[in-house]
């Protein structure tokens, strides 16, 4: 049996950032990380697209939290000790400078995530980090007040333990065994499957800025949309898939969405279109895209009204112009089944929020037991927020472990 201070329990983002820091604010303690696959830090690795997207340039805390559909009210506090600017700073120490993009998701200024793992490996030696690989843990007790771990390799004791092992469910059910309540996990960052001639054939179109509502509930967003091979993706819809996660779930991700393509309404929408039969009487309307829309997904609109690719602004009749406004403010898409995000897999659920003080990341139901990371029920839309979420967590978890 291997006696170690401080066990932390899964090798991915939240670990290694709370074993370094607890490593580097108190040397005495003895560490170790449990990681049950051959290789750690598997998440960082593919996140944005090989590059990691590290977290999100938004700089103010209440603005910040906006971003988590669970773990908003949560999250106010930590963010106030250890935010955006610190993860920065804490990179840029170890000679990890990040950069900012258009879209405020910062990276890496080399744009590898080997960057990020470099680091993290090469602090953990530094810092007399043990890293256990191929270490999948079976139990977790604690008698009298030392914890004990059972793996697939050995058995440990520990003071303290950390958890963070994202979300899994052989961990969420021994954290049950412990007398924590686990929220039903359920996918959250996911595209919209569908099948709809208007789209079937423009795969690669992007519309800028639309309008989302999906049919029958509260939930609705905005921005870019993409059009794929099997639906719709990019923010528009990432945000609905993840502040809509548990009702989607609910209707078995079998709904209706409708688009507002141009974030006007059908009104001024048809006056619109009036004028342009007035002053563009001699053009074809399928030939000249209006409001700024990708030409493909205009002329899609522009068919799918019954107005023929030969037909000129002076020879469509009104119904067809109301059919047209319809399209463009309020186009009905089926949903019939949702698809992984690329690899970037994001859950709802976990430990339950109320049994966790988050002063200190710890337990509230057994002493000595801390979370980071996805393990808990926090999770947020896609933009780097989610890895500021385990950058917190582990921080301060590290900071009450190291004391």
């Amino acid at each position: 049996m291997k006696a170690y201070d401080v066990i932390i329990v899964g090798g991915g983002a939240a670990g290694f950032f709370a074993a370094i820091n607890i490593a580097e604010q108190n040397p005495s303690l003895k560490v170790a990380i449990l990681e049950r696959g051959k290789e750690g830090l598997q998440k960082v690795k593919i996140s944005g697209g090989g590059r990691c997207n590290v977290t999100h340039a938004e700089f103010i805390p209440s603005e910040l939290v906006q971003n988590y559909p669970r773990g908003e009210k949560e999250l106010l506090g930590p963010f106030h000790q250890f935010m955006t600017g610190d993860t920065m700073e804490w990179f840029e120490k170890r000679g990890v400078p990040l950069k900012i993009e258009d879209d405020g998701r910062m990276f890496p200024v080399s744009n590898s995530s080997q960057t990020i793992i470099d680091c993290f490996l090469s602090e953990t030696k530094k810092h007399g980090v043990t890293v256990l690989y191929n270490h999948s843990v079976k139990s977790i007790k604690k008698k009298q007040d030392i914890w004990e771990l059972d793996t697939t390799e050995d058995a440990f004791v520990s003071k303290k333990v950390l958890i963070a092992t994202g979300s899994n469910p052989k961990i969420w059910s021994l954290l049950e065994s412990l007398g924590h309540a686990i929220l039903q996990p359920v996918p959250s960052l996911f595209t919209f499957d569908i099948k709809d001639p208007r789209i079937k054939d423009i795969p690669g179109v992007v519309a800028q800025n639309v309008a989302i509502k999906v049919v029958d509930s509260h939930l609705e967003s905005e921005g870019p949309l993409l059009i794929t091979h099997v639906g719709m993706s990019a923010p528009a819809i990432l945000k609905l898939s993840a502040f809509g996660a548990l009702e989607l779930a609910k209707r078995d991700y079998k709904f209706q969405i409708k688009i507002n393509f141009i974030k006007q309404n059908f009104k001024d929408c048809l006056d619109d279109l009036k004028e342009f039969k007035q002053k563009s009487a001699k053009k074809m309307v399928f030939k000249f895209a209006q409001y700024e829309l990708p030409k493909r997904l205009w002329q899609q609109f522009v068919l799918a009204s019954n107005i023929s690719n030969t037909t000129t602004w002076a020879d469509i009749n009104r119904q067809q112009l109301e059919a047209l406004a319809l399209q463009l403010t309020e186009a009905l898409f089926k949903v019939t089944g949702k698809s992984t995000f690329k690899e970037e897999f994001v859950t709802a659920g976990g430990v339950d929020l109320k049994e966790v003080n988050f002063k200190t990341f710890e337990s509230k139901l057994c002493e000595n037991l801390y979370f980071a990371g996805e393990i808990l029920n926090i999770d947020a839309i896609t933009g780097g927020f989610n890895f500021q979420n385990a950058w917190t967590g582990a921080y301060i978890a590290a900071k009450s472990i190291a004391r």
